[in-house]
């Protein structure tokens, strides 16, 4: 039934262009919010911090990019329904991602540069999540395969990204560790 309201092959191509925006604005305001915290002197990333932020881009390329391949070379038709779900969950997921980036305000950045001098937070998302928006990344990468069928890549490519994000969720806590009432306010 959900099939005769929309192509799924368009609906992919609408989301697929709907989240590489939403990465560009990412992009620009993470650059924004980094050179603010540069000049309060908050650290810039160690070497290994970067190498690892650089094969997280790849990542989320591919995320957005192979599915459109999968697709156009073997990939599954799922019903309708399924698609509309995994729509609904990437809309969750973005309204997430946007209420932790608002909270954070300038403290927000994609490379996990932290200033000890802005203090802890832990309104907003983080009453209820340590990581809202890693949650929010799972959830974005758990569920586009289904919008067009493309499960081998996506299986693949959420792999990958949650090794990535299990260990910058542990390097990012070591760095978040140094900013006074982070630990405390998680305690409960």
């Amino acid at each position: 039934m959900a099939d005769l309201f929309f192509d799924r092959d368009d609906l992919l191509a609408a989301v697929l262009v709907a989240l590489a925006l939403e990465r560009g604005v990412e992009l620009v305001l993470s650059h924004n919010n980094l050179a603010r915290l540069r000049a309060i002197g908050a650290p810039h990333a160690a070497a290994s911090g970067l190498a690892e932020y650089a094969v997280m881009v790849v990542v989320h390329v591919l995320f957005l990019v192979a599915p459109a391949i999968e697709v156009n070379l073997r990939g599954m038709r799922l019903p309708g329904a399924v698609a509309g779900l995994a729509v609904g969950i990437l809309v969750f997921a973005q309204a997430l991602r946007w209420w932790t980036i608002h909270t954070l305000g300038p403290r927000w950045n994609a490379r996990a540069v932290v200033a000890p001098s802005l203090g802890a937070v832990h309104g907003g998302p983080y009453r209820f999540l340590r990581h809202p928006n890693y949650l929010a990344v799972n959830l974005e990468f758990a569920a586009l395969p289904f919008v067009g069928g493309s499960l081998w890549s996506g299986a693949l490519i959420f792999f990958a990204n949650a090794v990535l994000l299990w260990r910058r969720r542990r390097q990012e806590e070591d760095l978040l560790a140094g900013i006074p009432g982070w630990r405390e306010g998680f305690a409960r």
